[in-house]
């Protein structure tokens, strides 16, 4: 009824290739998402089955899920008038009620706009701007942040959904309907608003969920990414539901509050980024993973040796993967015998994948280039310019640089505005990362480019030392020496400056854009 998002998709010459090339992706025209994700599990599993739990102790049963799920709907359509179409703004950290009103905005025909619960006002301003919600329905806590539309607390939404039934039959949308509008990171700078079907939700699982992560209904699953972030959707939401699995949701942990909640709670799955992988290890804490089946690492690229001492030490082999908003989950990964050390995958089954040089054209085994997918999903985004530079001949051209070897696993070098340029030799800044952060007074590191009239560009690392370690002259050549004779010695860090903390966005991912501004901004002063 409302067609805001449908008139604001791209062009159609200007969509991606999209392929379905298994069986599974092959879906009926009418399908709700929702229905697919709560009600065909409850009646598969039981509606006694734990679907989600929390540190605290509480536990939400898969029927008790789809009964909260339906009461939201009703609440929507019978108190706040929404009709289909119509977007809904969730903000939340990760709980219970965050689920069941991201399944009720779906069950009532709304399309979702989750965004992250760290974001502020000036932040939150210009999605709210650009997606137009009818209707924000916001956990009390995080709710004097959101201007400019209706606010529905958790409190009122729970008093409210009290009062209903618990019965609603999902409104009749289209397998393509647009049922996600969901904000890119931002690691480089203003997001993007990508646009994803009732189909591609389920998508996600029926690729990397059922050929990969392949969950078990025994299985617990932690992530720490929040909800806004779609690795963290797939993983805490769409995958555990599908499979009759369990999720345990985490508000907010640091690495090691992360390890003891695995240890205490019987995690079998955990989910992060690598930098929790390589606190954990730097604290000795890796023992209380020892309960662990599958761990999965995404967000950025895992470094080989954290890999190799996860399975020194414990018999685990960490999946990998990449994923893009715009695709909305990993597309390349491998698990198990799958797995090659050093290499990110293969593209999961239902997507295929291919290096590109600067003009499109598909490169051979061993040449770095672009990464480009093609796939169930694809890169729509909304009103945006930006998507005739994402999508490039049918592929989505994910501004990661790859290269293939003779097996066709791909190997990871660099996002493409991250590959270093420095007298004529091309410089990964993750690989001088990896470097650095070997070091033992390191605790992290990020690289840039840094203009310099002689080099045409240098590398120049943003450190952040262990507690005690002072950052002085001795230390910086100390750390310089060790690049050297870690990796090739052209590749070390002419410039160094310690830091006490790293810039990231709201979903953890580092913002090197922010620190090549600083270097830039003092060549141009």
């Amino acid at each position: 009824m409302d067609t805001f998002a449908r008139d604001h998709l791209p062009p159609a010459a200007l969509w991606p290739t999209i392929e379905f090339t298994t069986p599974e992706l092959h879906y009926p025209a009418r399908l709700n998402a929702a229905t697919e994700l709560i009600d065909v599990p409850t009646a598969k599993f039981g509606p006694d089955r734990p679907a989600l739990r929390t540190p605290a102790g509480e536990v939400w049963s898969y029927g008790e899920l789809l009964t909260r799920a339906n009461q939201v709907a009703q609440v929507l359509v019978e108190d706040l008038g929404l009709v289909p179409g119509q977007r809904v703004l969730l903000r939340s950290p990760n709980n219970p009620w965050t689920v069941a009103a991201w399944l009720g905005v779906l069950k009532a025909g709304g399309v979702l706009v989750t965004t992250m619960a760290a974001l502020r006002t000036r932040e939150l301003a210009p999605i709210v701007e650009r997606t137009r919600p009818s209707i924000a329905l916001v956990d009390d806590r995080f709710a004097e942040d959101v201007q400019g539309l209706p606010v529905v607390t958790y409190r009122d939404l729970a008093v409210r959904a009290q009062a209903k039934s618990g019965e609603f039959t999902a409104v009749d949308t289209a397998a393509d309907d647009v049922a996600l509008l969901a904000p890119t990171s931002g690691s480089t700078g203003t997001p993007k608003i990508t646009m994803h079907f009732h189909r591609d939700i389920l998508s996600i699982d029926n690729t990397f969920g059922r050929h990969v992560l392949r969950l078990t209904e025994n299985d617990l699953v932690a992530c720490t990414a929040p909800f806004a972030f779609t690795f963290g959707l797939g993983m805490l939401v769409v995958f555990p539901l599908r499979a009759g699995a369990c999720a345990l949701l985490t508000e907010a942990a640091t690495p090691l509050q992360v390890a003891d909640l695995v240890a205490e709670h019987g995690v079998t799955v955990l989910a992060t980024a690598p930098t929790a992988y390589k606190a954990i290890l730097r604290d000795g804490a890796e023992s209380k993973l020892a309960g662990l089946r599958t761990a999965v690492s995404a967000g950025e690229h895992i470094p080989r040796e954290t890999w190799q001492r996860l399975r020194d030490r414990l018999g685990l082999e960490v999946i990998d993967g990449i994923g893009a908003t715009e695709l909305l989950h990993i597309f390349i990964s491998a698990a198990g015998d799958d797995i090659r050390p050093g290499s990110t995958g293969k593209p999961v089954p239902g997507y295929r994948a291919t290096v590109l040089d600067a003009d499109g054209t598909e490169l051979g085994p061993g040449e770095p280039g672009r990464l480009g997918v093609i796939g169930p999903v694809g890169c729509r985004y909304l009103d945006d310019a930006r998507q005739k530079d994402y999508v490039v001949g049918g592929w989505n051209v994910t501004g990661d640089i790859f290269h293939r070897d003779e097996d066709g696993y791909f190997h990871y070098h660099a996002r493409s505005d991250h590959m270093i340029v420095s007298s004529g030799y091309n410089i990964g800044g993750p690989e001088v990362e990896e470097a650095i952060d070997t070091h033992p007074d390191v605790l992290e590191s990020a690289v840039v480019a840094k203009p310099d009239e002689e080099r045409g560009s240098v590398v120049c690392a943003f450190v952040v030392l262990r507690e005690g370690v002072e950052g002085d002259a001795t230390k910086v050549k100390e750390i310089q020496d060790h690049v050297k004779q870690t990796i090739a010695p052209y590749k070390y860090p002419r410039d160094v400056r310690f830091r006490t903390s790293l810039p990231r966005n709201a979903s953890g991912k580092l913002q090197r854009f922010a620190l090549r501004k600083i270097v830039e901004d003092e060549v141009l002063t």
